[in-house]
C-alpha cells in the first residue's frame, strides 16, 4: 500500500474518532485490505450497539471510579478495535491478513482480538493513548506493529 494511501487513511480514521461519544477520549479504526487498498470495515468507541448510554451516562464510568489508564478493561466502553473485529464477525468479512489503522495504541484486551482474529499489521497513529497498552503482546505473537505521526492525547501533559 502506497504512504499516500495509508494518508488517506489515517484521515478517515481520524474522522471515524469524531463520531465517538465517549467524552473522555475519541479513538476511531479502520481495517484495510493491503492489496486490493480498500476499507474492509471501521469502527469507533463508545456506548452499545443501538444508542444505549455510555457505561457512566454523561460521564466517563472510568473517570468517575478514578480507574487508571490502561488497567480494568472490562470498565468502560466498546473500544474501537473490538467493534472492528465484532462488525467483520457480524458481517463475515475476513480479517485474515488485515491492517488495522488505529489512533492509539490497543490495550492488551483489544491486542489479543487483534491477533486472534488473524490482522498482519496494526498501523499506530502516533501520539495517541498514554496508558498501559498491547503492543508488546501483538509484537511477541508477530503481529507487526507500525507508528505514524500523528495529533497528541491531550492527557499527557496532564500526567506527569
Amino acid at each position: 500500500m502506497k504512504d499516500k494511501h495509508i494518508r488517506i487513511r489515517i484521515e478517515q480514521c481520524l474522522t471515524l474518532a469524531k463520531a465517538s461519544n465517549c467524552p473522555r477520549r475519541k479513538f476511531g479504526a479502520v481495517l484495510l485490505d493491503p492489496e486490493r487498498n480498500v476499507v474492509l470495515m471501521d469502527g469507533y468507541n463508545g456506548g452499545p450497539r443501538g444508542g444505549g448510554e455510555l457505561c457512566g451516562g454523561a460521564t466517563c464510568l472510568r473517570d468517575d471510579r478514578g480507574v487508571q489508564s490502561g488497567t480494568r478493561m472490562e470498565v468502560g466502553c466498546h473500544h474501537a478495535e473490538m467493534n472492528v473485529v465484532c462488525n467483520c464477525a457480524a458481517s463475515g468479512v475476513p480479517t485474515k491478513g488485515a491492517w488495522l489503522l488505529v489512533n492509539g495504541e490497543p490495550c492488551v484486551l483489544c491486542a489479543k482480538l487483534i491477533h486472534h482474529a488473524g490482522i498482519a499489521r496494526v498501523i499506530v497513529v502516533g501520539g495517541g493513548y498514554a496508558g498501559e497498552n498491547g503492543v508488546d503482546y501483538l509484537l511477541a505473537h508477530g503481529v507487526e506493529v507500525k507508528s505514524v505521526e500523528g495529533p497528541q492525547d491531550e492527557r499527557i501533559g496532564r500526567m506527569t
